[in-house]
């Protein structure tokens, strides 16, 4: 089955209920549908190309936009509106598409407009009388259905290959997983839906199984705490930061969160300090996912029943996990670290145009490279501890930023941290941390570092402690540690240059 087919079936189904609650108004399935009609004539009129962009904003306007191309058959593009302009105009540019469905507010917000023959805007759409009724045209299994560009952390940014199939599977994936069928969920949806989790578990998931979702095209604590309290929903999926600033808010209180029955964090590691702090004052226990937009991208899920602190959980169904040792690729018994790997039906085809770094991240039997490090327990739960392209080698033992901005973290005077590495002739590399104040707070970097050896091992405590403003963060909130590192190669540069 295809995605158009399948939300077709579901939006019928559901036809009367109100499915997706936005910043503009509230949509019934029939709504949705009827307004896909619409669109997807004007996507039939403008776009000669197999792919058409999405560069809205969080919103009902997204699977509304993406179901019109997908009923025509089109490689649906979700646009990433936070990219650096000439990262955008590389993904139009790339993905070859020569229409983009956006809205005029968006096109204000990026303060300049990208290049493509044809910008739809939705508020030029004529939706009234009855639209041009049609059946979707077939897809199948294998067929492209996204192209979901890496936030590139070396290089261009990757179109991700996700196949209808692969899509399809996730959804399933979860809903078995964790069985949302059978109670009257509420999504409550704050991720950009060109983010993979945003497109998967905040618009395919709620809409495939006639949940409500409720959606802010911006993320503003304040204004997310009077959504929990208007409409009290059951599910939230954000980052840590997200978690981190909603405790910002003076005026929130346990019971403006007594509905959840679902609190997630993805995205990257969820500090020890924010965990305890939202457990302490909300009443809440977040717990912690994994995928990669590769997977589609959900892999692990903690669920409440299988706890454990710095976990992701068991792997969904059908997906194969593997640790396998970084130096020679054996795989490797529960409680040892090593690469991830992974195998199932929601795994991506591949890289858009990159055949050579396709066949790169798939070893002999099909497993996916992750390039993460973590290790699994006997139950099969997963930890991530380190990313593979971020592993330092200090005094020739192993050592990953997290564990170190883990104990930095915990410190009152700091708000978030990265940790990242340099050269030295005597040790291979020397740990520099970059520590980001709490409001008003003036952190020492040698209080830091007695610290730190406190809690570390004396070759994994900071050679150097820098307090910045800000620390470099991606369109995700995700502290940029390459950024970092890219800072004191530029200083080492600077330093021997004549």
């Amino acid at each position: 089955m295809s995605i158009q087919w399948a939300l077709l079936r579901s939006l019928i189904r559901h036809g009367r209920k109100t499915l997706v609650v936005d910043d503009r108004g509230s949509y019934t399935g029939l709504k949705l549908l009827a307004a896909s009609f619409y669109v997807a004539s004007e996507i039939e009129r403008r776009c000669t190309t197999d792919t058409v962009g999405v560069l809205l904003p969080t919103s009902g306007g997204f699977p509304i936009a993406a179901l019109a191309g997908w009923m025509l058959g089109k490689t649906v593009v979700p646009l990433n509106y936070l990219l650096k302009r000439d990262e955008l105009q590389y993904v139009i540019d790339h993905c070859g598409t020569d229409t983009i469905v956006t809205v005029g507010p968006m096109l204000e917000f990026l303060d300049d407009t990208p290049r493509c023959d044809n910008l739809l805007r939705l508020e030029d759409v004529r939706f009234k009388g009855v639209p041009d009724l049609r059946w979707p045209v077939r897809s199948d299994n294998d067929d492209l259905a996204v192209l979901l560009y890496t936030s590139g952390t070396s290089g261009r940014p990757k179109g991700v290959m996700l196949t209808h199939g692969n899509l399809l599977s996730n959804v399933s994936q979860v809903e078995r997983f964790v069985p949302f069928r059978t109670q009257d969920h509420t999504f409550l949806g704050v991720l950009p839906q060109f983010h993979s989790f945003g497109l998967t578990v905040l618009t395919l998931l709620p809409l495939l199984l006639g949940k409500r979702v409720v959606y802010s095209a911006r993320f503003v604590p304040q204004m997310i705490v009077r959504l929990f309290r208007e409409h009290r929903p059951t599910v939230f999926v954000g980052i840590p930061s997200m978690y981190g600033a909603l405790l910002s808010v003076k005026g929130a209180a346990p019971e403006d969160f007594a509905s959840l029955q679902y609190a997630v964090s993805g995205g990257e590691p969820l500090p020890d300090d924010i965990f305890e702090r939202f457990r302490d004052r909300f009443g809440v226990t977040i717990h912690e996912g994994y995928g990669l937009t590769e997977t589609s991208p959900v892999t692990h899920w903690c669920r409440p029943t299988e706890f454990k602190p710095h976990c992701v959980g068991m792997p969904l169904p059908d997906v194969e996990q593997r640790i396998v040792c970084i130096e020679t690729g054996h795989v490797l018994a529960p409680g040892n670290e090593g690469e991830v790997r992974m195998r199932g039906p929601n795994v991506m085809r591949g890289y858009y145009k990159a055949p050579q770094e396709t066949e790169a991240v798939f070893d002999e039997e099909g497993y996916f490279r992750t390039g993460d490090i973590g290790q699994v327990d006997d139950l099969g739960r997963l930890c991530i501890t380190g990313r593979l392209k971020e592993m330092m080698i200090v005094g020739g033992e192993n050592v990953f930023p997290r564990e170190i901005e883990e104990v930095l973290a915990r410190h009152p005077d700091v708000r978030a941290c990265g940790v990242t590495s340099r050269q030295c002739p005597s040790r291979g590399e020397e740990i520099v941390a970059f520590v980001e104040p709490e409001e008003g707070a003036e952190p020492n970097p040698t209080t830091l570092k007695s610290w730190c050896k406190d809690a570390l091992a004396g070759y994994k405590v900071p050679r150097e402690v820098r307090v910045i403003e800000a620390l470099p963060r991606n369109p995700t909130g995700k502290v940029m540690r390459r950024e970092l590192k890219a800072l004191l190669q530029r200083e080492l540069e600077a330093t021997v240059s004549p």
